[in-house]
């Protein structure tokens, strides 16, 4: 729609009645099909250059409802101006929250002055936005009221760095609504994650140390049973560890590193853990191993075996978990991780029967937390 073309639906009555209209109600449906049409049109600069004047005559307008119909009526459009925009937040809540929640015309700079200067209420807006930089999340963690700081907490489209989550932490280590919507976040950096051990308890601890990757030694001590509140599964804490040789490494000085482990790995399709698992065991480069696993052949998977100390018994196992695991990674079918452990578990549990029992139950119960375990997968037990 032309500037022309926007006229024609405009009748002259339209603006007499913004301009002059009788009652605040008059001059907001006006306002209203004024703002739409804008909307609709394609303008080119001077035309852009009349609506904007247009559009000004509004936000000045005494009427509240005018104002309102302005922000409402072009809260999602990059035709608001920026400077309109920024008036229109700072106006009274039912005309600036609408403006602060979703204009496109208000900057990373416009947004943090607003965070900076403006009440509560209106924090908790800029906090909602759809999609929020480091740059005004660092804001609200240092200049936010708690309402505000948990709302982008809990808003996954914030982007957080640890600076703005360390901070946060410093001014709300306290405020339990918050740590819990910090522990539920999808990706915590490792000293975040941290911190929050001391900080949280009960189910949202349960949530943080077996969702996150934690530092490999409180996963460790976790594990060991050196802190109390959880048993957390190394296992699944391995696959989460973004340095799995540190990982393994540590857990092999605290003496963790054992069989029953790598077989439990192996069977959750947990792979890498396993390479580096048998790396460290056999004082082997980890791409040695890999080699030794995967390109060797039966005799390479049975000298990576052998080197790493691991018990004779459970090789014929170990063989044939490692065949599933090829064979499924072969399949197009099973491209992602949550159907590859599936079926990794589904086979792995059919084929053999010399699993220890402890072992076995634990793989039974993984199963049985996808919803797959089934009669002949049950019947091993």
């Amino acid at each position: 729609m032309s500037i022309v073309t926007m006229r024609a639906n405009l009748t002259d009555s339209d603006i007499r009645t913004l301009i002059k209209g009788v009652t605040e109600e008059d001059r907001a449906q006006a306002a209203h099909k004024i703002c739409r049409c804008i909307e609709d049109a394609e303008l080119s600069p001077e035309e852009r250059a009349h609506a904007e004047g247009v559009i000004n005559i509004m936000a000045q307008d005494a009427a509240v409802l005018v104002r309102r119909a302005l922000a409402v009526a072009l809260k999602n459009s990059p035709k608001l101006p920026r400077e309109i925009a920024n008036k229109l937040a700072r106006d009274v809540e039912t005309i600036a929250l609408p403006v602060i929640l979703n204009s496109p015309a208000l900057t990373d700079a416009d947004l943090v002055e607003i965070v900076r200067t403006c009440p509560p209420t209106k924090q908790v807006a800029v906090a909602s936005r759809e999609t929020l930089s480091t740059t005004v999340t660092g804001a609200i963690a240092a200049h936010a009221a708690p309402e505000a700081v948990w709302r982008a907490i809990a808003n996954d489209n914030a982007n957080f760095d640890e600076a703005g989550l360390d901070l946060t932490l410093e001014r709300f280590a306290g405020v339990s609504s918050i740590t819990k919507a910090m522990v539920h976040r999808n990706e915590l950096p490792l000293a975040i994650t941290e911190k929050l051990v001391s900080l949280v308890a009960g189910e949202v601890f349960d949530h943080l140390v077996n969702t996150h990757e934690l530092p490999p030694q409180i996963a460790i001590d976790l594990a060991m049973g050196a802190r109390e509140r959880v048993t957390i599964d190394i296992v699944e804490q391995a696959g989460r560890q973004k340095d799995i040789g540190r990982f393994v490494q540590q857990l092999n000085l605290n003496g963790r590193l054992n069989p029953s482990l790598l077989m439990r790995g192996l069977c959750l399709g947990q792979i890498e853990f396993v390479e580096h698992a048998m790396a460290e065991l056999a004082g082997l480069p980890h791409q040695r191993i890999w080699l030794l696993i995967h390109d060797g052949g039966p005799l390479g998977l049975k000298a990576a075996f052998e080197r790493a100390g691991l018990p004779p018994r459970l090789f014929p196992s170990f063989r044939a978990a490692i065949e599933v695991y090829h064979s499924i990674e072969r399949e197009v079918v099973a491209t992602d991780r949550i159907t590859f452990r599936k079926r990794m578990l589904e086979r792995t549990l059919t084929l053999f029967q010399s699993v220890p029992k402890d072992d076995l139950d634990y793989l039974l119960e993984k199963l049985d937390a996808t919803g797959l375990q089934n009669d002949k997968v049950a019947a091993l037990v």
